[in-house]
């Protein structure tokens, strides 16, 4: 079945799957990854007092996506992404530590579109920063919850972060799922900033969801409010295949420029070779535009990633070229 987000299949991550027969050289640096993750997880964890088995370490999952992207604005962009949730039950069944190389405005403001595991091509290109942190979610009470993280990103000099933030959630996907959330965070080189971002989300028939998700950013360092809108389709296929769609704006109210950029995006994913390995291919066609001056230009744009999954084999819809 099509999960209705990213973090929605994130959450509890799916068993392990065996082995196959024959390992090749992926699969002993897969599972070479995979047992040097989980291990360094415990013995941290253990320095802190744990007595807890390795089955509990080795839930840790996450992905990591080389991509090579390109269009006629930009040139050619390389892209390596990764994200690594780590269990920590010496603090609490509730607390994971997050490492990752992410786009900070989709993880610690909270206002990007969901990438999955890569920077999407259109709209403002910053660049990927390498995190690490912690995060708490409390339980859900009825339709609403709270969370919390904190953490730094590993540059020089450091650049730490806190954030919070309430979820709030009505009714069901298969008729109308709306989500709202407001984040507060403080970050050193943002200084204190909000968010607010609604989605909608509703299943058509079984394997095809469409979702809209549009956030709204203040801080003391942003040029006015500054966000985006999308629309994007998910389409399961047989054979752990997908095909994905997705229009969407970037704007900030009082940049010199104040629409940035707006297009589409195709993409193709299936499992190839293993089931934690999936392919994607991408074309886009946007309209970027930087400076006042300039004349607003299409860009045609292709793409190619791979993503390897590592504590899971649970395949999604969603593209991670975005």
């Amino acid at each position: 079945m099509l999960c209705t987000s990213t973090a929605i299949a994130a959450d509890t991550p799916p068993p392990t799957a065996t082995q196959p027969p024959t390992a090749t050289l992926i699969d002993r640096v897969h599972d070479g990854l995979y047992s040097r993750l989980w291990h360094s997880a415990m013995k941290l964890d253990h320095y802190f007092g744990s007595k807890e088995p390795d089955s509990v370490y080795q839930e840790i999952y996450g992905s990591i996506a080389p991509a090579l992207l390109w269009d006629e604005f930009h040139g050619f962009q390389p892209k390596l992404r990764f994200q690594i949730n780590v269990p920590l039950p010496r603090l609490d069944q509730r607390v994971h530590a997050v490492f990752g190389r992410v786009n900070t405005d989709e993880y610690i403001a909270e206002n990007a579109p969901d990438s999955g595991a890569m920077q999407r091509q259109y709209g403002r290109l910053r660049d990927d920063e390498t995190i690490l942190g912690l995060v708490f979610r409390a339980p859900h009470k009825d339709s609403g919850g709270f969370g919390f993280g904190v953490g730094l990103k590993l540059r020089t000099p450091l650049d730490p972060y806190i954030k919070g933030d309430y979820t709030y959630a009505y009714g069901s996907p298969r008729a109308l799922l709306f989500t709202y959330r407001q984040t507060l965070f403080w970050q050193n080189s943002e200084n204190i900033g909000t968010t607010t971002r609604i989605e909608l989300d509703h299943f058509l028939s079984e394997k095809t969801l469409l979702r809209f998700a549009s956030a709204a950013t203040l801080s003391q360092k942003s040029a006015g409010l500054r966000g985006f809108a999308a629309i994007s389709a998910l389409r399961t296929l047989a054979e752990r295949r997908s095909v994905t769609g997705n229009l969407s704006i970037d704007w900030e109210s009082r940049a010199p420029v104040a629409l940035h950029d707006f297009g589409v995006i195709l993409a193709w994913r299936q499992s190839v070779h293993r089931e934690w390995l999936v392919l994607e291919l991408r074309s886009s066609l946007n309209w970027p535009k930087e400076t006042p001056g300039a004349a607003r230009m299409r860009s045609w744009g292709v793409g190619v990633g791979v993503e390897m999954l590592f504590g899971t084999t649970q395949f999604q819809a969603r593209s991670v070229t975005y």
